[in-house]
């Protein structure tokens, strides 16, 4: 096996697990599979993936450890994380359980996307963990290898969630038990915060 293969697949193996495994992401991305169009989750999907590799190259530059360095960052990040985390939690679980033309054009898009990897603290320490142990600091082209892997692999992940939601939505036709869905979502994702709280 080459150095470069034996480098990649336990950054693939990284990446999978780091995408797929649930979080507030994964959440809206099934939410929006239940309540909207696949292609308008796949819009979220995309700008959720391209923000995370956009933050991932950044702390791969050395940004996340001079942020780390000003006072109160840490602490401003996470509550900015958990307010936008709470405000889409009362959105989802206020929803109605259908979905009018007009309402389609409220669904998640590709900025509250990207914007929610850059606002969760966890995709950051995420990020750093990932370059810390599979890249070398100075070493800026096993971070765009790194990066190059991450980004199909973290939308095709994504996307397996909006399409859960779809299949969902494809056999639940009863808007009181898409409401009762959604309102289970809006909880874990509400959820979530304790543990930007506690983490």
């Amino acid at each position: 096996m080459t150095p470069t293969l034996s480098l990649m697949l336990p950054m693939a193996a990284f990446a999978l697990a780091a995408s797929i495994s649930p979080g507030p992401v994964n959440l809206i991305g099934l939410s929006s599979g239940t309540r909207y169009p696949i292609s308008r989750g796949l819009i979220f999907v995309t700008g959720a993936t391209l923000g995370f590799i956009a933050l991932f190259i950044i702390i791969g530059l050395g940004l996340y450890s001079v942020l780390m360095a000003i006072p109160g960052f840490n602490m401003v990040l996470r509550w900015a994380g958990i307010a936008f985390l709470l405000y889409l939690s009362i959105q989802l679980f206020r929803d109605k359980g259908e979905v009018s033309n007009a309402e389609i054009d409220q669904a998640p898009g590709f900025m509250t996307g990207a914007i929610m990897q850059w606002l969760n603290p966890k995709a950051w320490l995420a990020s750093a963990s990932g370059i810390g142990t599979y890249t070398s600091g100075s070493d800026m082209g096993q971070v765009m290898l790194f990066a190059a892997i991450y980004l199909p692999i973290c939308w095709l992940s994504l996307s397996c969630w909006v399409y859960a939601g779809a299949f969902l939505r494809h056999y639940v036709h009863n808007p009181k038990i898409l409401i009762a869905i959604n309102r289970i979502l809006a909880l874990l994702l509400a959820a979530s915060c304790i543990y930007l709280l506690i983490g």
